[in-house]
């Protein structure tokens, strides 16, 4: 569902250090709608639309980011 880029972002966005194995679907989703203002309490249940486009569209935004780093100056 989402590549290894987009799931290192979430983290690197959270200010975490990306798991070394691949994280499950859940934890991946749940880290993109805490970046939207889901705040993943106890009682929370899961989370929302709205959180999870917001947290995608900065983490879809970071990934352009680094890609055009990338391709301009070969990182």
């Amino acid at each position: 569902m989402f590549d290894q880029l987009e799931w290192q972002a979430a983290w690197l966005l959270a200010e975490k250090a990306p798991p070394k194995k691949t994280p499950t679907l859940r934890e991946v989703i749940r880290r993109i709608a805490m970046l939207g203002g889901f705040l993943a309490r106890k009682g929370d249940g899961e989370p929302g639309v709205k959180t999870l486009w917001q947290g995608f569209a900065r983490v879809e935004s970071f990934v352009r980011g680094v890609e055009k780093m990338r391709e301009n100056y070969a990182i």
